[in-house]
């Protein structure tokens, strides 16, 4: 694996061009309505029934300890701490790199009333100065009370943690978020298991799933999505929508950076579940179930 990694031919895995992108101002938003902006890879902000959400915000413009090492795609980083508005919620699935940011997180401290994560994961940020009391910490099937008619439940995920050598030190986890007008599945990181289906059973169905779909390799199968298993989870989840993410901004893996675009619009055509496909930086009109999006990456 190792040596298939690190020395075998990789095509276009980085695109020839910048990645498109627009700039939507996260704080001119119609607070009466619910939107999604996503910001490359598994970094998003939501807007649902007044509360404003981040997920998973790397701005950095790496996905590694080293500013020089797993560089944002030109055209993804187009996002700033500085660009975000006041957070209520910020929701971090793991403690990888691709997803737990210091530079992003210390810059964005003084804005986040309040952090849900996994067992663990709070230490990083105790340590990089968040107030121990905004911390909210999560085992698989907790429950925590946002506010009236407002529930998270940490739900499982097939993966693993770790920021160095020594790893599963915190938990990785999936969130299920129930506002007062809509249910979520936010799926973090992991391969394909019966989780999914217990968790459609139990929480189900969603509006809206957001699920994994790049950085996907055989060799860790186990661990991420494949591309046949994305719509497989879906239904398991039973989900009305499905918003794929983990692409367009970092190459973790070795496939071409749009495969994993066009992978899911292939097999989008064996599935009744619309796909939630924008631009980086597009607001996303939740309401709005109509909406055809466009193939962006082509």
């Amino acid at each position: 694996m190792m040596a298939d990694f690190f020395f075998k031919k990789k095509v276009r895995v980085n695109p020839v061009d910048s990645i498109p992108s627009v700039k939507t101002d996260l704080r001119g938003l119609d607070a009466g309505k619910d939107f999604l902006v996503w910001f490359g890879h598994s970094s998003y902000f939501m807007q649902i029934d007044g509360k404003r959400m981040l997920v998973d915000p790397v701005f950095s413009g790496h996905a590694s300890p080293f500013s020089w090492m797993v560089k944002a795609f030109p055209g993804s980083n187009t996002y700033s701490a500085a660009d975000m508005p006041d957070i209520d919620y910020l929701f971090i699935t793991h403690d990888h790199w691709d997803h737990l940011d210091y530079k992003t997180l210390t810059a964005l401290r003084p804005r986040i009333k309040k952090v849900i994560c996994g067992l663990g994961v709070g230490a990083h940020l105790e340590n990089w100065g968040f107030d121990p009391d905004a911390i909210v910490e999560m085992d698989w099937y907790d429950d925590y009370a946002l506010g009236s008619a407002w529930l998270v439940h940490a739900t499982p995920a097939r993966h693993f943690s770790g920021r160095g050598l020594k790893r599963n030190r915190t938990l990785w986890v999936s969130f299920v978020l129930n506002t007062p007008s809509k249910n979520i599945f936010i799926g973090g990181d992991g391969g394909y298991d019966v989780h999914f289906a217990e968790v459609g059973r139990r929480f189900g169905p969603f509006d809206l799933a957001i699920l994994e779909q790049g950085q996907y390799n055989e060799y860790w199968k186990h661990i991420h999505l494949m591309p046949s298993e994305v719509f497989k989870a879906a239904g398991d989840l039973k989900a009305k929508r499905l918003m794929p993410v983990h692409n367009s901004k970092f190459a973790l893996s070795v496939h071409p950076w749009d495969e994993p675009l066009k992978e899911i619009v292939e097999n989008s055509k064996d599935y009744d579940i619309p796909l939630v496909t924008p631009l980086i930086g597009e607001a996303v009109d939740l309401n709005d179930t109509t909406r055809v999006f466009s193939h962006w990456w082509e």
